[in-house]
């Protein structure tokens, strides 16, 4: 297998792939009585620049931090570990479909010039000890553009990584279709796609990194596919480019139009790094993407795991737990709307703060893939004591700016379907799903109809109720309406103390039943929504003391009962086969 062969066999960087110290886009004067080679003029700032300060910088300008292209060899030293990089596919005879005049010639300037055969390199290599097939284009050669041998090296190496169930890595760099191939070079679009279809279906992880620029039939091919998307600061990413945009709509575009910040805003894009930090980025991502060998199933675990849950939801706890909360020396004994006014205390802790107390490795990644990414909902991948995770929760602000960016905990749709992209992700890849719920309820303004709030809810309420991970939800705050149920379709559903969850704010209540909103006090006792009523009405499975209420200074206490409560919760789940816990999900909300 090439495992075992890998050990044996390896491709050093060939030293014959050289190129300029830092790219540029212009000829440069020699400054006087300097050595040629050791200054040039960035040609982004204008400024002169070290050529080894470039160099150590990761081929980035020391002066204003613009980004160099850096060549394929130079991207597979920069992200490998020296000497395990193996070139695959390296020579292919030219391809001219078309038989397009001059093509050959053109083609072999393009070699001469790079001394590549092709417009990437493909192979298989490791990143900080984790095997990968790695891809990375090289604008060097006609712009990186995508023909018929570019699409077809990189459907060899995902077809390859698909049978030996490894990862994939591509470094996207292009201006997109060659157009001396025509419509074949089009073909490629549809045939890596197909590709990375099948690895997806595979439950193999597919890691896009955009570099400077990605456009044209790339973008709307591979380099947008990848179950995480990464992106270098101020890369250009977009399908048509800025020049045939301003053409076509006769208007100046903004500035940051297309880079890489624009769309990690607008949700296409997971996170943005810096090269200096690609590497251990790439090295996290791997590592927690790794699949444990053998996994538990069959009737041993139906007959014993669904049993377990069932008997501890109904005796295991409810005995112990409730009583720990009614019956602690010193309990205050607080009303339903003590609850509230707790709940929303501005000093209260935030799903971040269970995040950073609990995890190791929180990595958040961005955005829904449609349009926008919400601050309101924060979530990506972490690990506990070992375990990789996907953590989601609904976010409030801290001070006044930040409520605004977040606003104040109230997701839109894009929020929504942020969440369960993640989810859907954690579930290709085997992971246990844990959500923070704090939120007032969903956002209702215009733009958020517009875009489909009460889609986004009903379908995370649909396939949140067939993932086949453990889902665990926690509300630490407001859990307001189908806002929070959007959250919460878990297999076990915790809160904490003080905390309340509720079919709509008690002042909503009040105005809708009694037409009177100053008696949401009085709706609050009537309405069941503190987590002592609702566990004894059996909607949750799980009471988390607060000896005193929620903030900065009770956060040690709290985390470290969270700590042993998620400990017995991931052990309890490890070995339940993925029907049986979707099954038991249904079976929890068919009993309501």
């Amino acid at each position: 297998m090439l495992r075992d062969m890998f050990k044996k066999t390896y491709t050093r960087i060939d030293t014959r792939y050289r190129a300029p110290e830092a790219e540029r886009t212009e000829k440069q004067e020699e400054e006087p009585g300097i050595p040629a080679g050791m200054w040039r003029k960035c040609n982004k700032c204008g400024k002169p620049i070290y050529v080894e300060d470039v160099r150590e910088n990761f081929y980035v300008c020391p002066k204003c931090g613009g980004y160099f292209r850096v060549h394929a060899w130079r991207r597979i030293q920069m992200v490998t570990d020296p000497g395990t990089f193996e070139e695959w596919d390296r020579e292919m005879e030219v391809s001219n479909p078309l038989n397009f005049p001059g093509y050959e010639k053109k083609l072999e300037a393009a070699r001469e010039k790079s001394r590549l055969n092709e417009a990437i390199v493909t192979g298989c290599g490791k990143i900080g000890g984790n095997l990968a097939v790695i891809g990375v284009c090289d604008a060097r050669f006609l712009m990186s553009s995508m023909g018929h041998n570019v699409g077809e090296k990189i459907t060899r190496a995902v077809e390859r990584a698909t049978r030996e169930k490894l990862p994939v890595v591509l470094f996207a760099c292009s201006g997109g279709a060659r157009m001396q191939e025509g419509i074949v070079s089009l073909m490629q679009m549809a045939k890596t796609a197909a590709a990375l279809k099948h690895h997806h279906d595979a439950g193999q992880l597919f890691v896009s990194v955009l570099t400077d620029p990605t456009t044209g039939g790339v973008t709307a091919s591979f380099a947008m596919l990848g179950d995480i998307i990464l992106a270098e600061p101020g890369a250009l990413i977009g399908f048509a480019g800025p020049r045939v945009i301003e053409q076509t709509i006769g208007q100046k575009l903004p500035e940051g139009f297309q880079r890489a910040e624009f769309l990690l805003d607008h949700g296409f894009v997971d996170k943005i790094v810096e090269r200096k930090e690609l590497k251990q980025t790439l090295e996290t991502i791997l590592r927690l993407h790794r699949k444990e060998e053998g996994t538990a199933g069959g009737d041993s675990v139906r007959n014993g795991g669904g049993a377990r849950k069932q008997e501890e939801s109904s005796d295991g706890i409810k005995g112990s737990l409730l009583s720990a909360v009614q019956n602690r020396a010193g309990a205050v004994i607080r009303s339903a709307w003590d609850s509230v006014l707790l709940s929303r205390k501005a000093d209260r802790l935030v799903a971040s703060d269970y995040i950073d107390a609990l995890f190791e490795n929180f990595m958040e990644f961005h955005g829904d893939r449609y349009f926008k990414d919400d601050g309101a909902i924060i979530g990506g991948i972490a690990e506990f004591h070992g375990i990789p995770v996907t953590v989601i929760g609904q976010e409030k602000g801290k001070t006044t700016k930040d409520n605004i960016h977040r606003n104040f905990g109230m997701p839109s749709p894009d929020g929504y379907r942020k969440a369960l992209r993640l989810m859907k992700q954690a579930e290709t890849f085997g992971r246990p799903v844990i959500c923070f719920v704090d939120t007032p309820g969903a956002f209702c303004g215009l733009e958020a109809e517009e875009r489909g709030q009460g889609e986004a809810i009903a379908r995370n309420l649909m396939e949140m109720s067939g993932l086949k991970v453990p889902v665990l939800s926690i509300v630490i705050g407001e859990g307001g309406s189908g806002g929070a149920l959007a959250m919460a379709v878990a297999n076990e559903v915790w809160m904490m103390e003080n905390a309340i969850y509720s079919v709509l704010s008690p002042e909503g209540f009040a105005s809708i039943l009694w037409k009177d909103s100053k008696r949401a006090g009085e709706a609050a006792g009537v309405m069941k929504i503190t987590a002592r009523e609702l566990y004894e009405l059996g909607i949750i499975e799980r009471v988390i003391p607060e000896e005193e209420p929620a903030c900065k200074e009770t956060l040690p206490a709290i985390a470290s009962y969270l700590d042993q409560a998620l400990s017995r919760f991931l052990e309890d789940w490890r070995d339940v086969d993925p029907e049986e816990t979707a099954f038991l999900r249904y079976e929890r909300f068919r009993r309501f």
